[in-house]
This record gives structure tokens, sequence and C-alpha cells, in this order.
């Protein structure tokens, strides 16, 4: 054993004594507290660093009432999870957000409702200042369970009421959507269809409702359900080919279901953008520039969308601190919706 790993760690009481100022001045010093005046505080910073000082994090949440954690609660599957770019994408953004103001990340999935209930049991034990909630499905019942825990949600809200009062982080579905389908019509396209993400989450229903808004009598049969994945992409372009073979366009809920139709075509003896131009949603580079042809989809900036939604989360928590609310989010932040943009590549 090394001499250094012998060496007791550093107290308060030393941090105070070097510094020549009493423990309590030390104390809000190190735990962020005001009124002390700025050259006592930098006494006591100076101390900190010579002595290599690390708070009692339990210690710290006693006076600050925070814990600088942060709960992200993703509402699918690890196997989902950890397959799909597009919540690595998030995750990263959020991890920076976190980093850059010291708190941690606790990451909680939920793939059944006894996940639901040991999330809910965690997140109303105050282990965590606030959480981050995405990719919810309609009928899902975490909002309840979280009541009273300061939350920004990922995408628009869709259960009953849930627009009311809930912060939340979203982009211009509908709007993509519709700019999406109009450049498909603008190429001559006159046989559009339009594979849907899962309909019980409103990033799909908002698409869906861009493709209709622009494709104002369209057959129907030119739409097919899908579930934002590979899989689901393929099951809906051989049912739309099935049903009706003359279509020209596609529009896909997402890039992971717009790859999954381009397989299909493949298949079938279609060629891309010749006989059928296609058109996803997202622009996850490892999904879009490897597809082959190369695929036209809509930008959104989920690493963004990510930290937007820390950002929010950490604002809203600050205010709350300093005016002394004991729970939500004091001043109540507004909502982002992000704009999106088309990126014209082979495939449309």
């Amino acid at each position: 054993m090394t001499e250094q790993s012998t060496q007791p760690r550093p107290t308060l009481e030393a941090v105070a004594a070097r510094a020549g100022v009493s423990r309590a001045t030390a104390s809000r010093v190190v735990n962020g507290g005001e009124g002390v005046r700025e050259p006592l505080v930098e006494r006591v910073r100076r101390a900190v660093e010579e002595l290599g000082y690390v708070p009692n994090q339990a210690a710290r949440s006693l006076v600050t009432r925070r814990h600088d954690a942060v709960a992200v609660v993703i509402a699918e599957p690890e196997t989902r999870v950890f397959a799909d770019p597009f919540f690595a994408l998030q995750l990263r953004g959020i991890s920076k957000e976190l980093t850059a103001h010291d708190s941690q990340l606790v990451l909680l999935l939920t793939e059944g409702r006894d996940d639901h209930a040991r999330v809910g049991r965690y997140l109303a034990g105050g282990h965590v200042d606030g959480a981050l909630v995405f990719s919810l499905h309609l009928d899902d019942p975490l909002p309840g369970l979280i009541h009273g825990v300061p939350t920004v949600y990922g995408g628009r809200p869709g259960w009953v009421g849930g627009s009311r009062g809930a912060v939340y982080v979203d982009c211009d579905n509908r709007g993509g959507a519709r700019e999406a389908v109009r450049h498909l019509v603008g190429l001559g396209r006159g046989r559009v269809a339009h594979i849907t993400g899962a309909l019980d989450q409103t990033s799909a229903v908002d698409r869906l409702d861009g493709f209709r808004d622009v494709m104002v009598d369209a057959d129907p049969k030119l739409i097919a359900e899908g579930d934002f994945t590979p899989a689901g992409g393929e099951r809906a372009m051989r049912e739309l080919l099935d049903r009706c073979p003359d279509l020209d366009a596609v529009f896909a809920a997402n890039d992971l279901t717009a790859a999954g139709a381009l397989r299909v075509l493949r298949e079938r003896g279609r060629r891309v953008p010749e006989d059928v131009a296609v058109i996803g949603f997202d622009d996850m580079l490892p999904v879009t520039e490897s597809a082959d042809p190369p695929l036209t989809t809509v930008r959104q900036d989920i690493e963004e969308m990510g930290r937007l939604m820390a950002r929010l989360l950490l604002r809203g928590l600050d205010r709350t601190a300093s005016e002394g609310t004991s729970v939500g989010l004091a001043g109540a932040p507004s909502s982002v919706v992000l704009p999106t943009t088309l990126v014209r590549r082979a495939s449309a």
C-alpha cells in the first residue's frame, strides 16, 4: 500500500483552517451558498485546490437539497434503445449538458408494467433532482407515476391534458413531413405512399398529419402502419407494393423505416429514385449515408434536442432553488419546438 493511499481524506475543517475562515464560511463556499465576500471565497477555493478536498455528496445534499443527478427515462425496451441511433444521439446531447453542469446521468429503461412501477418508486424516492422522459406512448402510465418530480419531456405530450403545464422539447414533425411530401410532388410523383411510425406516439401522428396536409385526397391504400424500425419498414413496404404496385414515391416516418423500405424495393426490382423516390425523417448519418442510394431525409437536430431538454430542466431547478419552491419547475420554462430542414441526397 502506498503512502498516498494511507493518508486521510482532507476534511472541511482542514479547508477552513488553511483558508483562515470558520467552518461555516468554508461550507457556504464549497456548497455554492451566498453571502461570502469575494476575497474569502478565493481563499477557500485555493485551500480546496491545495488540499485536494472533495465534498461529501450526502452532506452537501443536506445543505443544497440537490443531488446533482438527473434521471433519463426512456419508455422503450433496451433492445430497441441500444439498436436505434436516435437514442444514442439524444443521450449524447443530454450527457454533454449534464456534464457541463457537473451533474450525473442515471439511465432508466421501461419494458413492462413492473418496470413502470419500479421507475416511479425510484423517482419518488428523491434520488435525483429531476427527470428527462422521452419516447412515451399514449397509454404509458409514467406521467402519472412521476407526478411532482420536476420533468422535461422529449416530444409533444399526447396524453389527455398532457400539453397543459408540461415542459417539452420537440421538432416540427408536421411541418417537416409537409416539406418532404411537397418535394416528392414537385418531382412529378403522383402516387405518393406513407409508412407511418408507431401511431401511439405523437411524432408519428404529426408526421401522418403532415402527409395528409399535402396529399388531401390520398388513397387510404397508400398508407401503411410501421413502428419506426427497419423490420416495420420492410413489412409495410411489402404491403404497399402488394396493394398499390403503381406507387412511385414513399415518405417514411423515420430513416430506419426508410432503410427497410429500400431493401424491399431492391428485392422487388424497383429502382430508386427512377421508379420509386424515397424520403425518410431524422437525418441519422449512420443510416442515411450508408443507405443504397444515400437517403434524402428531413433533418431534426436530435443531439441539440437532448441538450435543450437538460438545459430546460437545470434552469428550472436553479430557479426553484433560488425561489425556495419545493417541487416542480419554477417559472414554468417554455417548451421548445425546433425547425426541420430537408436534406437532399440520391434517393429523391
